[in-house]
């Protein structure tokens, strides 16, 4: 335990800041599996939504500095070169 009060508080704020940078990891590997299963057999339309969200929370994430933003960039790129190598939706009619 620390004996300062400083030293305390810095402590408790590691703590919180570790929970909420744990979650919101979590969530990016969430979504990431599901972007995954969507470009591997789903449909397109839906795997393009699911990229934006994916994209959306790896933007989240970099601007809070959970992760570096150059990391966001190579997920995004990768995850995009994965949709854009799926077939296109057959069409209706």
């Amino acid at each position: 335990m620390p004996n300062i009060k400083g030293a305390a508080k810095r402590m408790r704020q590691a703590e919180k800041a570790r929970v909420r940078n744990k979650a919101a990891k979590t969530e990016i590997k969430h979504i990431r599996r599901l972007v995954l299963d969507a470009t591997t057999g789903g449909v397109k339309d839906n795997a393009e939504s699911i990229f934006r969200t994916y994209c959306s929370a790896l933007d989240k994430a970099a601007k809070k500095g959970i992760i570096p933003k150059n990391t966001a960039l190579r997920r995004k790129a990768r995850a995009a070169a994965r949709l854009r190598a799926q077939p296109a939706a057959p069409a209706a009619g």
